[in-house]
């Protein structure tokens, strides 16, 4: 499953996006707006694109591909409802596409679901494949689009958040580039640039499903 983070009307949907949604470890809001690059591409505009040159590259190696959104027009949908399409279709992976927004720095990072060093939880079947996701898509990632490792976010290319999530299917976040930066903006701005993040993607979920990472 492909999940393209945010959506091009939530900006005027304030109220509905924040209305919180109960996970594991507290409340989240339903969604957020996302952000914008340095040129003006909105984040919400550019998870969809790539998102769209990602289908043709996994259905062409004979996967099946869901998307939580197939345009950039409404709000939402909801963090829960996202995560509810996956689990209903027990995907074999999720990758929620997005691009950072922060202050300084750039490079990529893939975001994952771990339990806390020496946690029961830690060899659970779940956590080590949410793992082993996020490596290959980590180094396919690398390969395939030159980008650095996040030098603000994470180590090594990895950042963990809260181990369970609701999702009950391995799933990574990738933060594809930072949209605040001057340089990895003008990357984005590319279409040739984007369909390597999207072949990157491919090739990590490709590795996963035959057994890397």
């Amino acid at each position: 499953m492909i999940d393209p983070g945010h959506n091009g009307e939530n900006w005027r949907h304030t109220a509905e996006i924040a209305r919180p949604i109960a996970v594991p470890n507290g409340q989240k809001p339903c969604d957020t707006t996302g952000t914008t690059s340095t040129s003006g591409y909105a984040e919400s505009a550019y998870n969809l694109d790539v998102a769209r040159l990602l289908v043709p590259m996994l259905s062409g190696r004979g996967m099946r591909v869901l998307m939580t959104r197939t345009d950039n027009l409404g709000w939402g949908p909801c963090i829960d409802q996202r995560v509810d399409v996956a689990n209903r279709a027990a995907a074999d992976a999720v990758i929620s596409v997005h691009a950072d927004g922060w202050p300084a720095g750039r490079g990529f990072s893939v975001l994952y679901a771990a339990p806390a060093s020496g946690s029961a939880a830690a060899s659970d079947a779940l956590a080590l494949a949410n793992r082993r996701l996020a490596v290959a898509v980590r180094d396919a990632f690398a390969r395939q689009t030159g980008l650095p490792y996040s030098t603000y976010s994470g180590r090594d290319g990895l950042t963990t958040v809260p181990y369970p999530t609701l999702y009950r299917v391995p799933e990574v976040l990738v933060e594809t580039a930072n949209m605040r930066s001057p340089t990895d903006a003008a990357l984005l701005d590319d279409p040739g640039f984007r369909a390597k993040v999207a072949a990157g993607l491919a090739g990590g979920v490709s590795a996963f499903l035959a057994g890397g990472g």
